[in-house]
Parts: C-alpha cells; sequence; structure tokens
C-alpha cells in the first residue's frame, strides 16, 4: 500500500526531519516543498497495521513534526 505524508514542521527544523524519514526504508521518495507544507514524503507499508504502525512509531517520534496529513492511496480500478 502507498500513502503520501504531508508535513509541517517547526520553524528551522525542516532539514532534520527531512533527514530522519528519508533514512527510513518505508519512504521511497521524499520532497522539499513550498507552500503550507514543509515536506511530502512517498511512504510504501505493506497494509494498514504497517502504516499505523510507521505513523505510531516513527513520524510521532521525529523532533521537529508539528503536523501531517497522511494521504492514502486509492485506484480507480
Amino acid at each position: 500500500m502507498e500513502a503520501f505524508i504531508l508535513v509541517i514542521t517547526y520553524p528551522g527544523k525542516e532539514k532534520e526531519v527531512y533527514e530522519a524519514l528519508k533514512a527510513r526504508p518505508e519512504v521511497k521518495e521524499i520532497y522539499r516543498v513550498y507552500g503550507d507544507y514543509d515536506i511530502v514524503a512517498r511512504v510504501e507499508v505493506k497494509d494498514l497495521k504497517d502504516l499505523d504502525r510507521f505513523h505510531d512509531e516513527v513520524l510521532r517520534k521525529i523532533t521537529g513534526v508539528e503536523v501531517s496529513e497522511t494521504l492514502i492511496t486509492s485506484s480507480y480500478q
């Protein structure tokens, strides 16, 4: 399963959060972006349980993450 995670960091913590996410094997792509969010990461996990685990055990523990929004992908097929 694939999801996109949109992240707002605390000011000055963008690079630290970016590097922490980039080091994770679940993160397949990561971008610094302009606008309401600071980082967009594409994450691949086996199932919703693994996404929950990533969110709770990885994302929430990264110092510098202020807000995140997770978008789970869907197929029109």
